[in-house]
């Protein structure tokens, strides 16, 4: 049986004490000057690239189109079917006042976090892609302008055998001077031979000698070529990553990510304070008031939040205005598709404190097919000056790589 998630039952959701649909509201969509324009639809569509990603459309009444991703997941193509009835008939144009609105209806289905906000983040985007449309401006425009007209981009490196630190050094040299990025980040969770109980999250000496000599090989192979970071994804313990930290201070890391779980705030802050290595994190945290703690105890050196992820492009602005009030850079997480990936460029043209892009795909031969422009030029991103995000869907190369059972997109 096909379910109908548009159409499922929640009280919360029917009468919730702050509903800001434009009909509660009171607000009017006559606006004039072509901005008198009403949601008809929401679709998605799942790719299955690297990461099973999902692409969002948003239809309207005046024929133009706009196109978002959120992070992937399961669960995230059926969360958004149930946001469809909260969209229809609304104006596309008041982007905060929807977001608002999505999290207020999902607040009993989890909407402080996890794919509840990944969903609404999908949304988000393709609102401003469509905003873009309809006012004639690109995205970065709605955002308060731009700081850079072009962003640069870390290409995440991976090798057949990414625990042995002469393959990872001899990867990092031909990305930098085979594809041209200047900025580069390898993983350190990675098996040494030393261990005896990964559940414990402990690292024994000798799993500190293996990893310090990946993050030395690395970065004395690429010298000032090229920036280079490391990531932990969330692995080990509080006394671990110190102790990690503390072993690669003399080598030239850019930062150490998340070398702790994303759950306990003050150990990631005792981490951060204990070294003088960069420490990152704020993939695993949803929205503003996720990574509020962790700016104001100044658990970080870096901020990192995945912008399909954590609530979209105004809250990743947002989350970039409070990072820049404790003088704290924004180098956003990213494993999309180039939807998502140009929809972060736009973010970070507009903020100030913005460090760099992530590119998790440069392994993916068909990455940048998925758009009739070009993307990444020589490590960096040129933002585009078309309307929306500046971005085309090669619907044949969507179908082509569609999920099994996955329907194509309406047309615009």
């Amino acid at each position: 049986m096909v379910k109908n998630y548009a159409e499922l039952h929640d009280p919360n959701a029917e009468y919730t004490m702050r509903n800001l649909s434009s009909e509660t509201m009171g607000l009017s969509n006559e606006r004039g000057g072509g901005r008198d324009v009403e949601i008809t639809d929401v679709q998605t569509t799942m790719i299955n690239g690297n990461f099973p990603w999902t692409l969002v459309r948003i239809y309207t009444d005046a024929g133009v189109v706009g196109t978002g991703e959120a992070y992937w997941g399961a669960g995230v193509p059926e969360l958004i079917e149930r946001m469809r009835p909260f969209l229809v008939g609304e104006n596309p144009l008041d982007i905060d006042r929807l977001f608002e609105h999505l999290v207020q209806k999902m607040s009993g289905e989890g909407s402080i976090a996890g794919v509840t906000v990944t969903a609404i983040s999908g949304i988000e985007i393709a609102l401003h892609d469509l905003a873009g449309k309809i006012l004639d401006v690109p995205a970065y425009q709605l955002l308060g302008g731009k700081y850079r007209d072009e962003v640069r981009v870390y290409c995440d490196c991976h090798t057949e055998d990414e625990a042995d630190p002469e393959a990872c050094a001899d990867e990092a040299e031909r990305v930098v001077e085979e594809l041209g990025y200047d900025a580069l980040k390898f993983d350190l969770d990675v098996p040494s031979g030393h261990e005896k109980d990964r559940a414990n999250r402990h690292l024994r000496p000798g799993e500190i000698r293996h990893k310090a000599e990946i993050v030395e090989k690395v970065t004395k192979r690429v010298k000032d070529r090229a920036d280079v970071a490391f990531d932990c994804h969330w692995t080990f313990s509080g006394g671990s990553a110190k102790r990690l930290a503390k072993a690669i201070e003399e080598y030239d890391v850019w930062w150490l990510e998340d070398p702790v779980p994303p759950e306990n705030h003050d150990v990631q802050r005792e981490v951060t304070q204990f070294t003088s290595t960069p420490i990152t994190a704020g993939e695993n945290v949803y929205r503003k008031h996720g990574h509020r703690q962790l700016l104001e105890s100044m658990g970080v050196d870096i901020i990192a939040p995945d912008m399909p992820k954590v609530g979209g492009m105004r809250e990743t602005r947002k989350i970039a205005d409070l990072a820049d009030t404790y003088y704290v850079p924004v180098a956003m997480h990213n494993v999309a598709s180039p939807v998502a990936t140009m929809a972060s460029a736009h973010v970070g043209a507009s903020i100030p404190n913005s460090l760099a892009v992530e590119y998790h795909s440069y392994e993916l031969g068909w990455w940048e097919d998925l758009v009739q422009e070009d993307v990444i030029e020589n490590g960096y991103i040129e933002i585009p000056e078309k309307p929306g995000l500046g971005l085309t869907l090669d619907m044949d190369v969507v179908e082509e790589r569609m999920v099994d059972g996955e329907e194509l997109f309406d047309e615009a």
